[in-house]
């Protein structure tokens, strides 16, 4: 047993240390992974385990999904695909108080789906929607926090890349489950984020001068609807049993490559680039997720989850308070780690507790992905805080108070989806997946 706690802390006192000194979070978990693997088996055998394991780590057809939808939500990012969105999402927002802040978390919450990346709906609607706001007299700080705030939820909102690593690593999890699951999440937090940017518009008199006629809200639909049909194509293609989860990523590259090109917002000579930084991005993810394989198999050699499961489940036997530990440790965990790391990391480790309690995996991943989505736009690390904030001009001191308020919702939401499991679990039960 003492051996056991000494491995333990050993990687986990390496991941910290090399995190410190700036080493990049996965050699820091692959090395760390490595060093536990030379104190349990002789040099030779825990080398060619370690070698063994990355490849077997990356070596799922699931993972094929990842290249292809990075490289769909980088075409999109890139092919004009925002400004139609902005522009339905300002048809639905309508005469309300904040109506351009409501526009860009609608925007946000329909760009994130169809990229699946929380970074590039924050870059993409906040270049757009920024000037436009300030021209308008609303404060900086407001519009950035409404940007940042909306835009994970592109990470709950199907296609999502966390929920396929989830898939991969909790093994038989249904990725169309998890895609179905997730919207309704999703939902609820643009939601959330749009009743406090209404009510704070109301009271600082953030009015629209312009509203749109009908005829132009027709037009503005009417442009966006191919962008919109992505998803239907996508998310409907998959349940019907059309195509797979990896085959309807290689049809939205194929989908947005065209639409892009019929928009004439890109050009062919783009494309080399775009591949380039796709490729970049997914080679990033696949070494994460190889040598995160080796530290799932120290940890399970060693039996470290049974003995944190032990733990927890010694502490206590109420369902609810133990989940309530994991959102905390999960919110700590993502404000200074990415998701993918964290879901590699994670998942071994708390689904077999959950699956004792009689949590349903699908709902498990949900409360990930959801947790670990909050972390992005949480100091210290926050990509789409920092994303936001540079992209509105503004330094993320001085927006963190306009943050908070939707902290808060944000965690009412989350501890919703969280102890009433029929709000992620509701879709994929009517359509018969779970």
């Amino acid at each position: 047993m003492s051996l056991i706690i000494n491995i333990a802390l050993i990687m986990l006192v390496l991941i910290v240390v090399l995190l410190i000194l700036g080493v990049p979070i996965s050699v820091s978990i692959g090395l760390s992974s490595a060093v536990a693997m030379l104190l349990m088996l002789p040099a030779n055998v825990a080398f060619t385990t370690s070698a063994q394991r990355v490849f077997a780590g990356s070596n799922s057809f699931s993972l094929v999904a990842i290249p292809f939808f990075v490289l769909a939500g980088n075409i999109m990012n890139n092919g004009g695909i925002a400004t139609r969105l902005v522009n339905v999402s300002q048809a639905l927002a309508g005469k309300q108080p904040g109506s351009l802040a409501i526009t860009n978390i609608i925007a946000n919450m329909f760009f994130g789906a169809i990229s699946g990346s929380a970074a590039a709906a924050a870059a993409a609607i906040g270049a757009v929607m920024g000037p436009i706001e300030r021209k308008e007299g609303y404060d900086s700080n407001y519009s950035v926090a409404a940007n940042v705030a909306s835009a994970p939820t592109g990470t709950l909102i199907p296609p999502s890349n966390t929920m396929i690593v989830f898939s991969t690593v909790a093994g038989s999890v249904s990725i169309a489950a998890l895609f179905l699951a997730g919207y309704v999440p999703g939902i609820l937090w643009g939601c959330g984020c749009i009743f406090y940017a209404r009510y704070v518009a109301k009271k600082r008199g953030y009015v629209p001068d312009v509203v749109l006629s009908n005829t132009e809200k027709l037009k503005v639909v009417w442009q966006a609807l191919p962008s919109l049909l992505l998803i239907v194509i996508i998310v409907g293609g998959i349940l019907a049993g059309i195509f797979t989860p990896t085959e309807a990523s290689a049809i939205s590259v194929v989908y947005s490559l065209l639409l892009s090109l019929f928009y004439k917002s890109i050009k062919m000579k783009d494309l080399p680039k775009i591949i380039l930084e796709s490729a970049i991005t997914t080679g990033i993810i696949t070494f994460m997720i190889g040598v995160s394989s080796i530290m799932s198999w120290s940890m399970a050699f060693t039996e470290i989850p049974d003995l944190i499961a032990q733990t927890v489940l010694g502490l206590t036997s109420n369902k609810y308070v133990i989940l309530l530990i994991m959102n905390v440790i999960l919110l700590v965990v993502g404000t200074f780690m990415d998701a993918t790391p964290a879901i590699l990391i994670f998942t071994p480790i708390f689904l077999p507790i959950v699956t004792q309690l009689g949590v349903h995996p699908v709902h498990f991943g949900i409360i990930l992905c959801m947790n670990l989505a909050v972390g992005i736009i949480t100091p210290p690390v926050g990509t789409v805080l920092f994303t936001g904030c540079r992209v509105g001009g503004v330094t993320i001191e001085s927006v963190i108070k306009d943050l908070v308020p939707y902290f808060v919702i944000i965690t009412i939401s989350l501890l919703l989806v969280t102890f009433i499991p029929a709000i992620s679990l509701f879709l994929p039960t009517m359509a018969g997946l779970i």
